[in-house]
């Protein structure tokens, strides 16, 4: 199927269902990228830096470290100089008021003390009286100048010579004159006579403060557009920290502008909906029955998802490493429960993905996807737990030996190699660990079932077999044999043997509920003598839905009760047909009551099943067993199945079915082989 006939091939619902999602998918990505993708990389002094080499690629200034510009701040505020506003009014008021008060004299005093004190009064108003309050914030150091507005006037005036209300009032006293008779003048409350004339110029302060703090450089230098800011592996010393923060400060600087946002999001999204679809398409052309499956679908795109959303807010928030990431997961779980091209797709579109946030994308990529390669050749077929901790221990390796390879190629002092990604490496080798418990999560989660679970349940311990092989002995050695048989035909034919080696043990769990009813079962005592081929046909017929129950009641696997329905498709039970049709030559006859509910298989193994079941129970009837009654037989059951239309509903081609024969010929060969008499010792 070529590319341009995907329409042809596809209703518009699926081609919808398709296109929403790849938005959805893409949508969600986008939203969780960060917007920038140029200063995403993490600056530790003393350290070496663990990127490639990195120049500048456009003019930006040396900004002063926080601590510097804080100190220089605190330095140039020594010259800062508040502007306090000087009320003119406020003294002629203040001395005309205490005038008019004692225009009787002062009692005890000479009427000279009226002027005297007028007179101290001007000298404290021309010095300037601020709040208690305001005088407390600056005061604290007294050698700072405040500048005094008074018309059009400013001038800078020591804090030390301007009062407050209460060292005016002191200031009063300490007077020569004043100070003998601070008795007589306490009771006069010459405080009510003091009050604030400078006010705090809020718009004139503030504009002298920022003025000052603008005069302040903020760069110490300039790093031009090509020169190198700093080589892998060299030492982060103060000089070049400087250097890095100011670029990364120079990068947030630009990225606010909203043009080039909009931008790197139109670019995230095209490029993310390329990778998405590309990868869509693939699914359609050459795994469109993953589409049939919501689960499948749904698994796949979600663990694109969530491992791109997990790097993306590492990145974000520059948490560790990005190489911390378990990335190989994912074709890990899409390898054990669907395929490998399908697990390598996958991998390489979620890592391209990541890349494009990256700043230097070239190692992760070649990392990753080494990495996603080892795990899909380690699980060819995973059989065992020891499988996944070795599939670790590969992909860990292989991780490091391709850095290391990188390494070697970008740097040539082995000094300057930085061993902290390969601690990083380390650590996602460990976290791959988990992909064990994980793999029973995804199987509850989407309703897969692993080859680890299928071993588990061929366990001859398990409830179900165990009461099988007590209560039904004779269905419990078929259901064995039939594993057997059905196992080689699919490692001959390149299908699931496991799938189907487990299915077999549990196809017949049904004929437990009504052992004696089924030939292999019977030791002299056919109960069917005594029924009418209807009833028979019927209990025959209910060890299908019996299984079913028992397989509900087990919690048996979704796939492996569709071994139970199949195996006999919607055949018909044709020794109990055939004898009603005799016996009743002239009735109409309703085929449902001979026919098993089915559905015919629709996989592979399925098929595989019903004909290694069919084949296997009538080989017990021979009469003799050559290389020609077993082959004539073979061909005669599954050339009817083909015949009938049993496979028509599953992938399984002619060729498949001749090796099916084939097998199904040498194993019973080799099983009935005739054995030799052993001679009796003479007497």
């Amino acid at each position: 199927m070529s590319s341009f006939n995907i329409k042809n091939d596809l209703t518009w619902r699926d081609f919808l269902i398709r296109l929403g999602l790849i938005i959805i998918t893409v949508a969600i990505i986008v939203w969780m990228m960060p917007r920038s993708s140029q200063h995403n990389f993490k600056i530790e002094k003393g350290r070496p830096w663990i990127y490639t080499d990195l120049k500048a690629p456009f003019d930006f200034p040396i900004y002063k470290s926080d601590e510097a510009v804080r100190a220089e701040r605190d330095s140039i505020m020594k010259q800062y100089e508040p502007y306090y506003i000087m009320n003119s009014e406020i003294v002629g008021k203040q001395v005309r008021q205490f005038s008019k008060d004692y225009s009787n004299g002062i009692p005890g005093l000479h009427n000279d003390y009226i002027s005297i004190i007028s007179n101290r009064l001007h000298r404290l108003y021309e010095q300037g009286i601020m709040s208690n309050s305001e005088y407390a914030k600056i005061s604290k150091d007294t050698s700072r100048f405040v500048r005094i507005v008074s018309g059009k006037n400013a001038t800078s005036s020591q804090i030390s010579h301007v009062y407050s209300v209460v060292s005016a009032y002191e200031q009063l006293f300490q007077d020569q004159t004043l100070a003998k008779h601070r008795e007589v003048l306490q009771k006069c409350n010459l405080n009510d006579y003091i009050t604030p004339n400078l006010t705090y110029d809020k718009e004139r302060s503030e504009a002298s403060l920022n003025d000052l703090q603008n005069s302040i450089p903020l760069a110490s230098g300039l790093v031009q557009r090509g020169e190198k800011i700093i080589d892998r592996g060299d030492i982060v010393d103060g000089k070049t920290y400087n250097k890095l923060l100011s670029f990364q400060k120079e990068m947030e600087r630009q990225n606010v502008d909203q043009e080039k946002i909009r931008l790197n999001i139109m670019g995230q999204l095209l490029y993310t909906a390329i990778l998405i679809t590309c990868f869509t398409i693939f699914l359609t052309l050459f795994r469109k029955d993953y589409f049939e499956k919501v689960r499948s679908t749904t698994m796949l795109y979600a663990l694109i998802v969530l491992f791109t959303i997990i790097a993306s807010a590492m990145v974000e928030h520059s948490v560790l490493h990005v190489y911390i990431v378990p990335f190989a997961m994912v074709p890990i779980f899409i390898r054990v429960f669907m395929d490998s091209r399908t697990a390598f797709m996958a991998h390489s579109t979620m890592v391209l993905t990541c890349a494009c946030f990256l700043q230097y994308p070239l190692e992760f990529v070649a990392v990753e996807l080494v990495a996603g390669l080892v795990a899909i050749f380690s699980l060819r077929e995973l059989s065992s737990r020891s499988q996944l901790f070795w599939t670790a221990v590969s992909v860990t390796l292989a991780g490091i030996l391709t850095n290391l390879a990188l390494d070697w190629i970008r740097i040539n002092d082995i000094s300057k190699i930085s061993y902290s990604e390969y601690n990083y490496l380390i650590i996602n080798g460990v976290l791959l660990f988990c992909s064990y418990p994980l793999l029973y999560v995804i199987e509850k989660a989407f309703g897969f079932t692993s080859n680890i679970t299928l071993i588990e349940l061929s366990d001859m311990n398990k409830a179900v077999l165990r009461k099988m092989s007590e209560v039904a002995p004779g269905t419990f050695q078929h259901s064995i044999q039939v594993g057997n048989l059905a196992a080689e035909i699919a490692n001959k034919i390149g299908a699931k043997s496991q799938l189907v080696r487990t299915g077999a043990l549990y196809h017949d769990i049904g004929k437990i509920v009504n052992p004696i009813y089924f030939t292999e079962n019977q030791s002299g005592v056919n109960p069917h003598e005594k029924m009418n081929p209807i009833d028979s046909a019927q209990m025959i017929i209910s060890h299908v839905t019996e299984g079913t129950k028992l397989a509900d009641k087990y919690n048996l696997p979704d796939v492996i009760k569709e071994f139970i329905t199949t195996h006999h498709g919607q055949g018909k039970t044709k020794y109990f047909y055939v004898q009603y049709k005799n016996a009743h030559p002239n009735d109409d006859v309703d085929d449902l009551l001979f026919t098993y509910p089915g559905p015919n298989p629709f996989t592979k193994e399925q098929a595989i099943l019903m004909m290694a079941d069919t084949v296997e129970a009538a080989s017990r009837s021979l009469p003799d067993y050559t290389e020609k009654s077993i082959r004539e037989l073979v061909n005669r059951l599954i050339d009817a199945q083909v015949a009938e239309g049993y496979f028509k509903e599953c992938p399984i081609t002619f060729r498949d079915i001749a090796y099916a024969k084939t097998v199904l010929i040498e194993k019973l060969k080799t099983i009935y082989h005739t054995r030799l008499s052993y001679p009796e010792l003479k007497k």
